[in-house]
């Protein structure tokens, strides 16, 4: 490695996978197309170049059993867990030798590999931050006005300056305009992180903010304390799984790109 140059980080992708859904049961093991939900993301999250493997987290035997049929690397972690990022950092632990932890959720079967690795690349190139995440661009007005489309804005450097399910910056006159702007003046969201190690298994130990509790967005706990943030773009948002219509479009794309 030449003098002065930055080690490259080590970093796997971690997939929390949680047999209980509200609102599409055991939505991880549908398997209309052949393949279990979880196995589409999870071969979706190998294509990731930066990434040095994929293992995923999961709540019961009956999760595990289904990734190791399919050929995958799974942890069983406790049943206590409150979220997916307590998932996330019980694998953590594991894995003493590892720089950065990416977290995919399981329902995200058609994630790219170049978003996995942007969070990656961002936490690469600087130091100073313990967490990086995505957006992507806002068009629609009907989006920005959806309280379940959580909004981000950041400064010019790509660090987090708020998370919230309002239409964030608020415009005090409102121009159609505004959803066209180059560069774009909203964003979206993505609930993808990479996380450094050691900051991980420190943030469950992070006592829940007012703005977190308020607008139920646990990233703002991470910035209600100090930390940085970083904020990749993507042109298209990723698309989770989260009703039955939701599943029923995804294996349509599916099979109209795999027909026969």
């Amino acid at each position: 490695m030449p003098a002065g140059s930055a080690r490259s980080l080590r970093s796997t992708v971690v997939i929390p996978a949680r047999l209980a859904s509200t609102r599409l049961p055991r939505k991880l093991l549908l398997a209309e197309t052949g393949r279990p939900l979880l196995q589409h993301t999870y071969e979706a999250a190998v294509r990731a170049r930066r990434p040095g493997g994929v293992v995923v987290a999961a709540d019961c035997e009956e999760i595990a059993a289904a990734v190791r049929a399919f050929g995958g690397r799974v942890e069983l972690t406790s049943p206590d867990c409150a979220s997916g990022t307590d998932r996330v950092a019980e694998i953590a632990g594991k894995l003493p030798d590892m720089d950065i932890l990416v977290n995919v959720q399981g329902d995200e079967p058609e994630i790219s590999a170049a978003a996995i690795d942007l969070a990656v690349d961002l936490l690469q190139r600087d130091p100073a931050a313990v967490m990086s995440t995505l957006a992507t661009p806002i068009r629609s007005r009907e989006k920005l006005a959806d309280p379940g489309c959580v909004k981000v804005i950041f400064d010019q450097r790509g660090r987090a300056i708020y998370f919230s399910r309002a239409a964030i910056p608020f415009a005090r006159n409102w121009d159609d305009g505004l959803l066209t702007a180059d560069p774009p003046c909203y964003y979206q969201h993505i609930g993808l992180y990479a996380y450094r190690r050691d900051f991980l298994l420190e943030l469950a130990a992070l006592p829940r903010a007012p703005i977190e509790r308020i607008e139920n967005l646990e990233q703002l706990r991470v910035l209600d304390a100090g930390y940085t943030i970083l904020v990749g773009t993507i042109d298209e948002p990723t698309i989770g799984i989260d009703t039955p219509e939701d599943y029923r479009a995804f294996v349509e794309r599916w099979k109209a790109k795999n027909p026969g």
